[in-house]
């Protein structure tokens, strides 16, 4: 080959030409280079969010995709991805290399953390390499491990989730050496989107599991409205629900009663395996173990019955391995339980035991809810009857049999029997009162069968004479039972029978009896509700004795009536107040008796009235009826009305008659002229109040201090002032009702003031006023404007008596009508009395 000219030497050492493309073209394959790199790896992230994506409610194909990615883009021999659960490691994710190799890789998990060393490590978070795994530092763990797979380097990265590791994932070579940062950074970021997936998923799982529990519960409420009734359709519910949502082989509610555990509901299996599990059903509390378990209210699991002897024959009839199981608590008692099983041994999840026990406490509300349900509807149906019969007890005050019909019709209806009788004790003997049947053919012997003596030996006779109730669980199998007694049960076609007492004071007045075809005993809840009937039909015989009464003492009232109203005329005619002592002393002779038979049973009939209204406020009556009921109680209130306010006015009159013309009143001393004003301010006030609570004045006071004491009889000057104040408060209240005037205040005030050698006392109301022909008698005796019951005429001449002739004092009225009234009173503060007298 020839040699090249100086020239052409020289050109090619000095031309720079070909050294700057060699360097541009070696720069522009690193650039495209690395660029296919940082596409390659942003191909491999976009991937995996993908497979996030795609995958929300699993991590594993987010995991294969890191655990594939991570081998190509790092060069690797093969990749893993395994998870932290508790203090296992599991293997989620690999690339493969060889069979045996992969089979070596799976037999190698789950394992112990504690195990490797290298693993708790990462696990703290740290990031571990080993550029040669046959190197001397490695744990002969970890160069064992290399040696199966067959790879020589290794890269361990933490997953990492908010400070806590869930995971790592391992990256192998075949070649000796360290991994260089931007591969280490790489892992980091896969490792990364692992945590995001293993997050993703675990909140789509959570949010899927509550939204299936939140369905489950409102199914389960839905079964509840539905079936207010009946449980059975709730436990067939919960059952089932809690099967499906805790992957359960078999769901079964027990319910615990009278000491044993019964089976209320449950999945079924197979036919088999159900008819063991029914078989083993109702079973006594000693020979089943779970009651004791969860007793306290903590559930409690058997991951493998295998291990448990009282589980295992029956875990293997039926075809499972595990149990959960959860009570039912009401309050601190245990009423029952939900056992869930599963094919596969193993503790269950918490979440299933907190999803089992939402389940359990619906169990125990529907428990509630029914017996709350059932409950209400005997009392409504038990309530309905008690209106009834209160119904004819009403219509039926004169006659107690309608109402003894009644609660024999009642019973028999509400107690379910075959059969009722209601008997009374009348003077020594046993009368069939009323009674029912479901068999005609053997009325007559009942009716034969009374009136029976108290001796005889009926059960009626014995509950009689005992007052205690009594029953016949089996009429025709007891053995002290007579030969005519078993007659009479099979021809009436009864088993039972239940004996209840009318009870009056302790002693018995009668009987109600039920009967039922059937033999057995009767629940407590019939002999409840047989002794309430019992004390219906004692309190209408007494309501019949009470109006029976009322009805003889109401013509006895009414001619006290005409025996007062012929002394109120003798008294009015009576010409001469010197003689009013000695009237009054006959008056009183008179009309003691009288009157107090009016006051007594005319108060007393007003008040039974209103009890028998009461009595029937609840009761549901045709419009007719109950407006007919109302017009004649109120009728007869009407007239018990008049008559207590006639027999008031009587009483009144000759209470007033008395102080009119006693002489003296009580101690005479030096009294205090302000406490005495303002304790008959206070009393009256109070008093009217009581009479008319909706009563409402404005009470003012001027009170001089300087007023002082006085010599008086101070109780007969409160009886003044409680005159003048309840006159005003009349005239206040009057002019209320009577104007129509915007903005009027009722007001009466007391005022005091010192007089030197007297005190003055003024009582001023803002009332009716007083005309002028009014107030020149006002003062006479018997005159009154009030209407008929509200004033006797003698409280405004007695307070003249007092303060003028026993104190000498003065009383004067300044009135204008439709404006005020003001009463003056003027007392000496020394008296001509001696001290003491009085």
């Amino acid at each position: 080959m020839p040699r090249p000219s100086r020239h052409q030497a020289g050109l090619q050492m000095t031309d720079p030409s070909h050294d700057v493309a060699d360097e541009l073209a070696a720069e522009n394959a690193q650039l495209r280079s690395a660029l296919a790199t940082a596409r390659d790896r942003q191909s491999a992230s976009a991937e995996i969010l993908r497979t996030i994506a795609a995958s929300p409610s699993d991590a594993r194909p987010v995991f294969e995709a890191i655990a594939s990615s991570s081998r190509r883009l790092l060069d690797g021999f093969s990749a893993t991805v395994l998870q932290f659960i508790g203090d296992e490691l599991h293997l989620v994710a690999y690339t493969p290399t060889s069979p045996e190799a992969d089979e070596g890789l799976k037999a190698s998990f789950p394992r112990k953390i504690a195990e490797f060393p290298t693993f708790a490590l990462v696990r703290g978070g740290e990031t571990i390499q080993f550029p040669d795994s046959e190197a001397a530092d490695v744990p002969q763990l970890n160069r064992d491990l290399a040696r199966l797979r067959g790879f020589r380097s290794v890269l361990f990265m933490p997953l990492m989730n908010r400070g806590t590791p869930v995971g790592m994932i391992s990256v192998t070579r075949t070649v000796t050496g360290a991994f260089a940062p931007d591969l280490v950074q790489l892992l980091q970021t896969f490792a990364d989107q692992a945590v995001i997936a293993i997050e993703n998923a675990r909140l789509f799982n959570e949010t899927k599991e509550t939204l299936e529990r939140q369905t489950a519960t409102a199914d389960i409420l839905k079964v509840m409205a539905a079936s207010p009734s009946d449980v059975q359709p709730v436990f067939d519910a919960i059952a089932a629900n809690a099967n499906r949502l805790i992957g359960g082989f078999s769901t079964a509610v027990l319910r615990y009663v009278d000491g044993a555990a019964h089976l209320a509901a449950f999945t079924p299996t197979d036919p088999a395996g159900d008819h063991v599990l029914q078989a083993s059903f109702p079973v006594p509390f000693v020979q089943f173990p779970p009651y004791s378990l969860v007793a306290k209210g903590t559930a409690a699991q058997l991951p493998d019955t295998e291990f448990e002897p009282a589980a295992r024959d029956i875990a293997r009839a039926r075809g499972y391995r595990s149990m959960l199981f959860v009570p039912l608590m009401s309050g601190d008692e245990a009423i029952g339980i939900i056992i869930v099983t599963r094919r596969a041994t193993g503790a269950f999840a918490e979440h299933h035991v907190r999803l089992l026990q939402t389940f359990a406490d619906q169990a125990v509300i529907a428990i509630k809810n029914v017996s709350l349900f059932n409950a209400t509807r005997e009392a409504l149906e038990r309530q309905t009857a008690t209106a009834d019969i209160l119904k004819v007890i009403a219509a039926s005050p004169a006659d107690v049999t309608p109402v003894f019909q009644a609660i024999s019709d009642s019973a028999k209806t509400l107690i379910g029997g075959h059969s009722s009788t209601v008997t009374r004790v009348i003077d020594g003997m046993l009368h069939l009162a009323a009674f029912t049947t479901d068999n005609e053919a053997g009325n007559a012997d009942l009716l034969g069968s009374f009136p029976a003596a108290l001796s005889s030996p009926g059960i009626h006779s014995r509950v009689a004479t005992s007052g205690e109730y009594a029953f016949r669980n089996d009429m025709q199998n007891e053995p002290d039972l007579t030969e005519a007694m078993k007659k009479l049960a099979r021809t009436r076609g009864y088993r039972s029978i239940l004996v209840v007492p009318m009870l009056r004071d302790g002693v018995a007045i009668g009987t109600i009896a039920v009967t039922r075809p059937q033999a057995g005993y009767f629940p407590d809840k019939a002999i409840s509700l047989l002794k309430t009937f019992a004390d219906q039909a004692v309190i209408a015989i007494e309501n019949t004795r009470l109006f029976n009464e009322v009805q003889d003492r109401t013509r006895e009232l009414a001619k006290s009536l005409d025996d007062l109203r012929a002394a109120q005329d003798r008294l009015v005619q009576t010409e001469k107040l010197a003689s009013l002592g000695q009237l009054t002393a006959g008056i009183a002779h008179e009309i003691k008796n009288p009157l107090n038979f009016v006051n007594n049973f005319a108060s007393l009939s007003a008040e039974l009235t209103d009890e028998l209204n009461e009595v029937l406020a609840p009761v549901t009556l045709a419009d007719d009826v109950r407006s007919e009921v109302d017009e004649l109680t109120g009728l007869l209130k009407d007239n018990l009305g008049k008559i207590v306010q006639h027999g008031r006015r009587a009483d009144s009159i000759v209470k007033n008659m008395l102080l009119h013309s006693r002489e003296g009143g009580g101690e005479h001393r030096s009294s205090d002229v302000n406490a005495l004003v303002e304790e008959s301010l206070n009393l009256a006030y109070h008093g009217a109040r009581a009479e008319q609570p909706q009563f409402d004045v404005t009470l003012k006071r001027e009170l001089d201090k300087a007023a002082g004491a006085a010599e008086l009889f101070p109780q007969e000057i409160t009886r003044v002032l409680l005159n003048l104040i309840s006159n005003g408060f009349h005239a206040v209240a009057s002019r209320k009702a009577e104007t129509e005037t915007a903005g009027y205040e009722p007001v009466v005030t007391a005022a005091t003031r010192d007089r030197g050698d007297h005190v003055e006392i003024r009582i001023r109301d803002n009332g009716t006023g007083i005309p002028d022909e009014v107030k020149e008698k006002m003062f006479n005796p018997f005159f009154t404007t009030k209407p008929a019951g509200e004033g006797t005429g003698l409280g405004l001449s007695m307070s003249h008596d007092i303060v003028v002739k026993q104190h000498g004092g003065t009383i004067d009225v300044a009135t204008k009508p439709g404006e005020f009234t003001e009463f003056t009173i003027l007392l000496p503060r020394k008296s001509s009395f001696p001290n003491g007298a009085g």
